[in-house]
């Protein structure tokens, strides 16, 4: 039965009640978190700052985000711990949009940051604004509200404020009901081009009558790309975040030469875009058949192209009438969407390639992630008898997936298991690794772009040595989640934290930690951690010391700098205090020592751990090899040999799988077949089961 809305937001108030008990948190903040993690998981937004402010005169804040692109994001909540679901007023939107637009006038042009304390986020918040004035080019309102929108709300009409070209947007707990239980956990984006831009887009169908799905070749229009882009920007590219975040921002030398001195050329000489959609409407015109409208438009190669028409038109203030680009449409139904999307992405994507695991939730790396975090128990905390599991999701929304069809008894026993306070995401994975590797500033740079740089590292290495993410490595992930949470909750509790940069504390603070270990040559006893399911209490003064030590620097930033939050992403922030963490080392205790492991005991333990992978390894693809019928075997043999695609070991093995189950290939054998399977698709040689 589908769940109401009134339901959802009573489960909905649970959950924030849990993070915020479990973050120690106020709730304002973990209902902010909630959405802005919606927003920025979906492309509505890239990322988030917390910044609670309100005055007497008509102004309020609650945070925001400064993009590369010059578009500043402003939040104001909609927040009172109600009981009930309760109905959210036209009235009441304007009212909160007011007050919202009032701090962004303020900030803009009567310098509102003058009678702020220089410390506070609000003051950096102002600051920038008034700083970034001239290249400010568009502000979005965001009103977010645990109540539901009445029926009665009419549109909000995008207009200027303050000379600034404005957007506002409207996320209740009913959009935010929409959007989780959506199938493909996200809200579509659908074009209407008839009437967005007064015509559809020729097309020329390139595909068969009888084929399993449409695909089109388009002639698009350089201005038509650049204002989708303008417009949507990260949803526009969702399914290809790492396209998206190397083309954010930048131009592509070529690109902007051609547009600049042969725009009529540009056809012939760009590569062109492939794009993918869930549904197309047509219609048969003078001119030929034309595309009228798109739903769920996703440019998964070309995103660099996209965005550098777009930055080209805008800096140079030329129009590009005289462009078009050529574009590959194919139309997957949502039944194929997360399986089909990534390996189009992937193939278009062969001459500009990262071994980056494509920011996809299928790669292995993922899956053998999620199949640890579905099968090992975590050991019993200090006092308690219930041993309980982290539940990694691979997948959005799995979490709240895996109860959506439960009695309440076994929801009972799910959040028993995995408890809530034990889910992490792919983003929060990123963030609690990164940080370990000295490099705080990306953390900082939002989630999106965090998860870049880890799953640039990750994918070489899974690339490189599969076998080195094990068990081991899983027990480690879930020891430094342990520090991360906690290094949250102390600093929320510190006298000295006035509800301020948290997220940028934290991020350092563990840096540091990782600096002075690997300083002392002993780094970290994680497996200690991972026992204790806790910190000890030497690791938590040391935290507490350390995030002292930071938020005093933190909150040094040199002449110039207004706002914390942005010097926190620059590398020389990290380098200011590395010049200055001999200080901190001296005020640790000496009992930090015993919070490390010894190096060579250390590096046993991973050479274990990759035998016992390496062994788990065979033995999987052992039980592959032999799941697949002996009759397939014969086939792909055929095939393979028909086009000489097999070397003499591997059809010589082949030819052993033919005879299952009168024989078995060894664990050895069996990781041959299942590399050459993986060869052999590309071929178009596939398992048909």
């Amino acid at each position: 039965m589908e769940q109401t809305t009134s339901d959802f937001f009573h489960d909905f108030r649970q959950e924030l009640m849990a993070g915020a008990e479990a973050h120690e948190a106020f709730q304002l903040s973990e209902f902010m978190e909630a959405f802005s993690t919606e927003l920025i998981e979906t492309g509505f937004i890239e990322g988030f700052e917390l910044c609670h402010y309100r005055a007497q005169r008509g102004m309020r804040v609650d945070g925001y985000w400064f993009n590369d692109e010059g578009a500043l994001d402003l939040f104001i909540a909609d927040f009172d711990n109600r009981d009930e679901l309760q109905s959210l007023t036209q009235t009441e939107v304007s009212a909160a949009f007011r007050r919202l637009e009032n701090f962004f006038e303020a900030s803009l042009s009567k310098h509102l940051f003058d009678e702020l304390e220089e410390t506070t986020p609000e003051y950096g918040l102002s600051r920038q604004i008034s700083d970034r004035r001239s290249t400010i080019r568009r502000v979005n309102f965001f009103l977010v509200s645990e109540r539901v929108l009445s029926d009665r709300m009419q549109s909000i009409e995008n207009r200027d404020v303050c000379d600034t070209e404005a957007t506002f947007h409207v996320w209740d707990v009913s959009r935010l009901q929409r959007q989780r239980s959506s199938r493909d956990h996200k809200e579509a984006l659908n074009i209407d081009f008839k009437e967005e831009f007064g015509r559809g887009l020729n097309a020329l169908p390139a595909h068969l009558g009888s084929s399993a799905y449409q695909s089109f070749l388009i002639v698009m229009p350089g201005q038509i790309l650049s204002k989708l882009y303008e417009k949507h920007g990260a949803r526009l590219l969702e399914q290809n975040v790492r396209s998206f975040l190397q083309a954010r921002g930048k131009v592509n030398k070529g690109i902007r030469t051609t547009i600049l001195n042969e725009p009529e050329m540009f056809f012939a000489y760009n590569n062109g875009i492939t794009a993918t959609a869930q549904e197309v409407d047509t219609v048969q015109g003078e001119s030929g058949l034309a595309i009228v409208r798109i739903r769920d438009l996703q440019i998964v190669n070309g995103g660099q192209t996209t965005a550098s028409l777009f930055h080209t038109s805008r800096r140079e203030k030329i129009e590009l009438d005289g462009v078009f680009v050529q574009m590959k449409l194919s139309v997957i139904g949502p039944d194929q969407s997360e399986l089909v999307v990534p390996k189009i992405s992937e193939y278009a994507n062969t001459q500009n390639r990262v071994n980056a695991a494509d920011f996809f939730s299928n790669h292995p790396f993922h899956v053998r992630l999620e199949e640890f975090s579905r099968r090992i128990w975590a050991p019993a905390r200090s006092g308690e008898q219930r041993e309980s599991k982290w539940f990694y999701e691979r997948a959005r929304g799995q979490y709240a997936d895996a109860q959506s069809k439960m009695t309440t008894a076994e929801k009972k026993r799910f959040k028993l298991e995995y408890p809530k306070a034990q889910m992490f995401t792919k983003t929060d994975l990123a963030k609690f690794e990164n940080v370990w590797d000295e490099v705080p500033r990306w953390v900082n740079l939002g989630a999106q772009k965090n998860f870049a740089r880890y799953a640039q590292r990750i994918g070489k290495l899974w690339e490189k040595d599969s076998q080195s993410i094990n068990e081991f490595y899983f027990r480690r992930i879930v020891a430094r989640a342990i520090l991360f949470r906690n290094a949250e909750k102390l600093v929320s509790a510190q006298a000295w934290y006035d509800g301020g940069y948290r997220a940028n504390i934290v991020a350092y603070t563990l840096a540091c930690v990782s600096h002075l270990a690997a300083a002392r040559g002993r780094p970290v006893d994680f497996e200690a951690i991972w026992r204790r399911q806790d910190i000890s209490a030497t690791m938590e003064e040391v935290l507490r010391i350390t995030a002292r030590f930071v938020n005093d620097y933190l909150r040094q930033p040199p002449a110039g700098v207004s706002n914390i939050s942005e010097w926190a992403k620059q590398p020389a922030c990290w380098d200011q205090i590395l010049e200055h963490i001999d200080e901190l080392s001296s005020e640790l205790p000496s009992a930090f020592d015993d919070e490390l492991v010894d190096s060579q005991s250390l590096r046993e333990q991973r050479t274990d751990a990759k035998k016992l992978q390496r062994l788990d390894d065979g033995i999987n693809a052992q039980q592959r090899v032999v799941s697949i019928p002996a009759k397939e075997w014969k086939r792909i043999l055929v095939e393979s040999q028909q086009r000489n695609l097999l070397s003499e070991k591997e059809a010589s093995i082949l030819r052993k799988a033919c005879k299952i189950p009168a024989q078995i290939p060894t664990e050895g054998q069996s990781k041959v077949l299942i590399s050459m399977l993986a060869r052999l698709k590309s071929d178009g040689i596939t398992v048909d089961k």
